[in-house]
């Protein structure tokens, strides 16, 4: 879970930063992006009973990276 909340803060304040400040080549959009499919892969890999926690946090970290793939599209 430290790796999605660190992934998800990460998404924040790139978002705060404002995509024209980025340079073409988008590093730390980049760098969140990795972290956050590293925080799914986690995810995947935990164990099964957690009530449904674990369930939903994959699909808001689905929700992140789709986030950070659409402003690194508006970015190009």
């Amino acid at each position: 879970m430290k790796t999605l909340k660190t992934g998800l803060v990460l998404v924040t304040a790139i978002a705060a930063m404002g995509l024209q400040s980025v340079r073409a080549d988008q590093p730390r959009m980049k760098n969140a992006l990795r972290h956050l499919r590293d925080a799914r892969a986690a995810l995947e890999n935990a164990e099964r009973n957690k009530g449904g926690h674990r369930e939903r946090a994959i699909e808001l970290v689905n929700q992140a990276i789709a986030e950070v793939e659409a402003g690194m599209a508006v970015a190009r």
